[in-house]
């Protein structure tokens, strides 16, 4: 239970460290157009990451199964998954690049199952082809890969579209109402940001604590699998923890007050992630926020580009979108691409040389090293770990 608990920990260290990394990215458009001063837009960002967190599972479904084979990993390998992962963030956190706490997690837990798996490739989940549609297939291509190169480029094309058009609609508007309006307007796509970015990054955790849950199930660590773990489900009842909050409440709720509300139906080979794990990591997340995270907020907001309001609202709306469509078909997209790529579409708009290429060079080598980097480590970490048996 003790090793347990440490997974549980380590994990919302991590969730923490999400929180003021990558939520910086969220409101870095809205802190440098002045909209908003820095505590409050930590503010909206937090209560909003908090609500988009509590809404739906499947990018955490997709981190707890579909990455890599469950057979290798262990708690102890989780751990170092987990570490990680956080050297990574808090390397680039220290030096102001928005890299991606997504990938970083990914990087982590595919170099920590292959050091476990002795370099056997095998361990890796590389493709699982669906039947239907291609962004149901499982499998590292289909939900990191293919993801973590259409995303930027959704960023950076309808970014450079939407400015487009609002510079054609806004072309008569005097500079002083364009302002005045879009500074309104900006506080809604701050809290779409916000929310977009819950929904995605805080499922995540979520996701490699299921995975701690059923591998020390499997393991025997938690024989009888009790209803307050809520990832095991029977043919003869559907245990709370199955549920989402919302779906919880409402089934606790008197017959008179459910409107006629139906739990919905699961399967009982299906993997589902327990309340008090969603809400766990969406308040260890807030809280992170809350802690800011103002270098990232200065590379994004003043050193790539110089952003007005007008300029917020478009980047905001579009990666808040991106990332909205992504967590729908339980894709872990970063939310560092999404909205980094919405900025410069958005800069481009304003013309090529808006954008400060140089900072630009280095978000991008910061994006192609993160799952390498963190994989790396974690790597390393099981390696030294089983040379001083503390991973057998």
């Amino acid at each position: 239970m003790a090793l347990i608990l440490t997974v549980i920990f380590v994990a919302l260290v991590f969730e923490y460290i999400n929180g003021f990394h990558d939520t910086a990215n969220s409101i870095a458009t809205v802190v440098s157009t002045k909209v908003l001063t820095p505590r409050q837009a930590v503010l909206l960002a937090a209560v909003t990451n908090l609500t988009g967190a509590l809404v739906g599972t499947a990018v955490a479904k997709t981190i707890s199964s579909g990455l890599v084979d469950a057979k290798i990993v262990t708690s102890e390998i989780i751990i170092c998954a987990l570490l990680g992962a956080i050297v990574w963030n808090l390397i680039t956190w220290w030096v102001g690049l928005p890299s991606s706490s997504s990938h970083a997690l990914v990087g982590g837990l595919c170099g920590a199952s292959l050091a476990a798996a002795q370099n056997d490739w095998r361990v890796l989940i590389w493709s699982v082809p669906a039947s239907d549609h291609w962004w149901n297939g499982k499998g590292i291509l289909w939900k990191v890969v293919i993801p973590m190169v259409t995303s930027p480029v959704l960023g950076l094309v309808v970014g450079f579209l939407v400015m487009g058009l609002l510079y054609f609609l806004l072309r008569n508007w005097r500079p002083v109402m364009v302002n005045r309006t879009f500074g309104k307007m900006q506080l809604f796509s701050a809290a779409y940001m916000g929310f977009s970015h819950g929904t995605n990054d805080a499922q995540k955790t979520m996701g490699i604590i299921t995975l701690a849950l059923v591998v020390a199930t499997k393991a025997g660590l938690l024989a009888s699998a009790p209803d307050w773990l809520g990832w095991l489900h029977t043919a003869e009842g559907t245990p709370a923890g199955h549920l989402t909050p919302v779906a919880w409440v409402m089934a606790h709720l008197p017959s008179w007050l459910q409107f006629g509300y139906t739990p919905p139906a699961f399967d009982a080979k299906s993997q589902f992630i327990p309340v008090w794990v969603t809400v766990a990591c969406a308040l260890t997340m807030c809280a992170g926020t809350a802690a800011g995270g103002w270098r990232i907020i200065r590379t994004l907001g003043h050193k790539m580009v110089k952003l007005h309001p007008v300029h917020g609202f478009a980047a905001e709306a579009t990666g808040a979108s991106v990332l909205l469509a992504a967590a729908h078909f339980g894709m872990p997209v970063s939310t560092t691409h999404a909205i980094t790529t919405s900025i410069m579409g958005v800069g481009c708009a304003k013309g090529f040389n808006a954008l400060k290429l140089r900072v630009v060079e280095r978000i991008i080598w910061a994006w192609v090293l993160t799952i390498p980097a963190s994989g790396l480590v974690a790597y390393l970490l099981v390696r030294v770990a089983h040379a001083l048996d503390w991973i057998p």
